[in-house]
């Protein structure tokens, strides 16, 4: 699988919550698939409650596409990289929205959603989301997990599918 950027996002249950960002550069193939000119990038993991084994958190995780960015967002996948206990996501409460957790817009459908529940999930946006817009995934899980700790979410954005056919 192509990947184009890797962010990481930490949340710490019951500490606190914390996001970092890391960005690769984007990438042109010797075949002429380009991928972003300006990738996304994390712009913040929040959730809604940080205690242990507390029911009804939501997980916010932020993207910025930025306006020089030359194609759209059409995918973004999540897995959990770190932590003591396996964060299970209730996938069919999944939902997208343009802007922050603070500044819902315009709800974005998704229209593929998949994955484990637990360590790795899969969004597809329908629409994608165009360059020079924020999006915002919301994740509810089953419950925070049982044990205080750090839990490293990767974010990656695999190339768009009809590319990957050609």
């Amino acid at each position: 699988m192509r990947i184009l950027t890797w962010l990481a996002a930490t949340v710490a249950i019951s500490t606190g919550l914390i996001s970092g960002v890391e960005v690769v550069s984007a990438v042109r193939l010797a075949d002429g698939t380009v991928y972003f000119a300006q990738p996304p990038s994390l712009v913040s993991a929040t959730t809604t409650f940080n205690n242990v084994y507390m029911w009804g958190s939501t997980y916010y995780f932020t993207l910025n596409v930025p306006p020089n960015a030359g194609e759209p967002l059409e995918r973004v996948a999540i897995a959990q990289q770190e932590g003591i206990d396996d964060i299970e996501f209730d996938l069919e409460d999944s939902r997208a929205f343009e802007g922050t957790r603070r500044n819902k817009g315009q709800r974005i459908a998704l229209s593929a959603v998949g994955g484990d529940n637990k360590r790795s999930l899969s969004f597809t946006f329908d629409p994608p989301v165009p360059p020079g817009k924020t999006v915002t995934i919301a994740l509810n899980p089953v419950r925070n997990p049982r044990y205080a700790g750090v839990y490293l979410f990767g974010l990656t954005l695999p190339h768009n599918l009809w590319m990957w056919d050609s």
